[in-house]
Order: structure tokens, then C-alpha cells, then sequence
């Protein structure tokens, strides 16, 4: 859902089909997106404004797409220090720049490497949080984008949830956090990998469209890693007001940082 993105103009009117110069909070974050590849939507923000950073935590954002994610934590908590691993060349390339359009190059650091091979990329138990904002889709449910970079960013073709929640725990120090936004519908498959993963869920926030809705449609998690029993069910988070309505007064808050 780009429909919080304010659209300015083209980065460079010779490569409008490629790039496009979006913001946040009223022009205050820059976020450069590819105009025809994957663009980040609403679970993102959602996301961003779940997890629970400490002033000066060293945080891990784990495909991290554009770093939207990041970008939000350093407007939102000045003295983080973030890091993103990002698989696609593409993606990691265009964080790194919309880091530094920021100017925040010296705080937001990104990686590009594969998940699946975490220790070559991080150092164990290195970061006092770990978010991620992974692929949804399972291979052969829905039609896969014939875009590589959609494709991935959608698709478990690469970051299936044991996979994502296996790095993340090497990642993350222990009795620290892992957050992270699935489908409502995969909870059990995310619940189980984490307890193979030796992270607890602790807070769990179900997402609904709106009121109306019998069903959430996600579900925004954080897990501890080697925690003990307790889990605290969050009110649920509405999107709209009604169907097909203006957002809900939690929603337009986040971006009123």
C-alpha cells in the first residue's frame, strides 16, 4: 500500500522508469523505491512501530528490502545503530542510498548476503534486536511474479519462516527480541519454527482490515530468544476505520512521529 507515500518526482528524469523519490513523515524521511520492481507496503510501518528498540540498541533488519524499516527507526530513535542483510544486489544498493540520502550512512549499514548463510555475514548473538519483514507466500500459492526482485520479496523462494527465524536467532543476543509481521493464517507454522529455534513468542498484535472483519489478516510477533513462559495478547490493530474507509486513528498516528 503506497498510498502513505507521497510521490515527488522521478530521482533522475533520465531513469523515470526506475526509480521514484518518495517520503515519509511529511518529507522528513527520503525513500527511494524501484518504480516497476518490489515496493514496500503498509506491514513495513506496521512493523516498524511494533518492535521496541532501546535508545542505543544495535539492531539487525533481516531482508531488508529498500530499508524502509530502518529508515523509520532512525527517525523515530536517533542514537540506534541498524544493519541490513539484504539478498538482491538491486535492493541492498538502493538501501545503502537511501541511507545516505538521509544522511544517515553512519548509523544504517547494509549487507548484501543470503539469510540462509547467516554466520558469513553477521557475528553470533551481535545485535540486541532482530526484525524482519519476510516473504508471505508459499511457492506455488498465488501467481509469482515474473520480476525476480517481486518474486523473492513476496515468495518463500529463499526466506522460509524456518529459515528467516534459524538466522535471526543466531543473530540476536540471548533474552533479546525477534519481531517480525506473517500472515494470520501461518501462525502455526511460524510458532512451531520458532520454538526449533529457541525463540518464545512473548507479544503477539493481531491485525484486522477493519472492526467488521471476523478474521485478522496478520499477525505482528516478538519472540525471545531462550525465554521463559508468558505471552501477552496485544489489542487488535485495525487499518481502516470501515471497509473500504479512511485509515483508523492508530494507523495515521504512526506517521505523526
Amino acid at each position: 500500500m503506497t498510498t502513505f507515500l507521497r510521490l515527488d518526482k522521478a530521482v533522475d528524469n533520465r531513469a523515470v522508469s526506475l526509480l521514484t523519490d518518495d517520503s515519509l513523515f511529511n518529507g522528513r524521511v527520503i525513500c527511494h523505491q524501484h518504480r516497476d520492481g518490489y515496493r514496500f507496503s503498509v506491514d513495513a510501518v506496521l512493523l516498524a512501530h511494533f518492535c521496541r528498540p532501546a535508545e542505543r540498541d544495535s539492531v539487525l533488519d533481516i531482508g531488508c528490502g529498500c530499508g524502509v524499516i530502518d529508515l523509520i527507526l532512525c527517525h523515530r530513535f536517533p542514537e540506534l545503530r541498524l544493519t541490513g542483510l539484504e539478498l538482491q544486489p538491486a535492493l541492498a544498493e538502493l538501501a545503502r542510498n537511501n541511507a545516505a540520502a538521509n544522511g544517515w550512512q553512519e548509523r544504517f549499514a547494509v549487507h548484501e548476503g543470503d539469510l540462509r548463510q547467516i554466520r558469513t555475514a553477521v557475528q553470533s548473538e551481535s545485535f540486541d534486536l532482530v526484525v524482519s519483514n519476510p516473504p508471505y507466500y508459499r511457492p506455488g500459492s498465488g501467481r509469482i511474479s515474473q520480476a525476480g526482485e517481486c518474486a523473492l520479496a513476496r515468495h518463500e523462494l529463499a526466506a522460509a519462516p524456518d529459515s528467516v527465524l534459524a538466522a535471526a536467532a543466531f543473530a540476536v543476543k540471548n533474552r533479546c527480541p525477534v519481531c517480525c509481521i506473517y500472515p494470520a493464517e501461518r501462525l502455526p507454522t511460524v510458532f512451531a519454527a520458532m520454538q526449533r529455534n529457541r525463540l518464545t513468542p512473548k507479544r503477539l498484535q493481531p491485525v484486522y482490515s477493519s472492526p467488521k472483519d471476523a478474521q485478522a489478516r496478520l499477525v505482528l510477533i516478538e519472540a525471545i530468544k531462550n525465554g521463559g513462559e508468558g505471552l501477552c495478547f496485544l489489542a487488535p490493530l485495525y487499518l481502516y476505520q470501515h471497509n473500504n474507509g479512511p485509515y483508523s486513528r492508530e494507523l495515521e498516528e504512526m506517521y505523526q512521529d
